[in-house]
């Protein structure tokens, strides 16, 4: 099973700690972590996932495998800047978006278009004609997030 962990590059504290357990969660459950592989969100995932034991794999903007967090098993060089987005939640059965700015809100859109479910954090809220809209999944805990993401995934559900 592949888990996206998407949020931004530069992220708080507490999303860092959200992350951070969120990656321990995935990977004591045997979970393959996809991410973007740089810092932020995604160094804290990687970071609580290899403290665990789990796998990460980390799609890379630049041509560089070196621009890699150290928590990283895999890089994956791609050249195509922010377009990997599409690959990071493409390559997931669920995706767990903790907090993030706009490149996090391209990748919501790109799963979501997917029909691919989406777990958030802290995260992005959507609305359309001045309704709210709950593609997203609202959880309060990084337990919480993985639960639900793993069994989205388990299931196959698409939205």
């Amino acid at each position: 099973m592949i888990i996206a962990v998407i949020g931004n590059s530069a992220c708080s504290p507490e999303e860092a700690r959200l992350a951070e357990n969120v990656g321990e969660l995935l990977a004591q459950q045997s979970v393959t972590i996809i991410c973007g592989g740089l810092g932020g969100v995604m160094e804290a995932v990687c970071r609580g996932a290899k403290s665990k034991g789990g796998l990460t794999v980390g799609i890379l903007p630049g041509q560089d495998s070196g621009m890699a967090n150290p928590w990283v098993d895999i890089p994956v060089v791609t050249g195509i800047g922010e377009a990997r987005n599409v690959a990071v939640v493409k390559s997931a059965q669920a995706v767990i978006a903790i907090g993030g700015k706009y490149g996090t809100l391209s990748e919501l859109a790109y799963a979501l278009n997917s029909n691919i479910p989406v777990i958030g954090l802290n995260t992005w809220s959507l609305s359309r004609n001045g309704r709210e809209d709950d593609s997203i999944i609202r959880v309060q805990s990084a337990a919480e997030a993985v639960d639900k993401a793993i069994c989205l995934a388990r299931s196959g559900q698409r939205l």
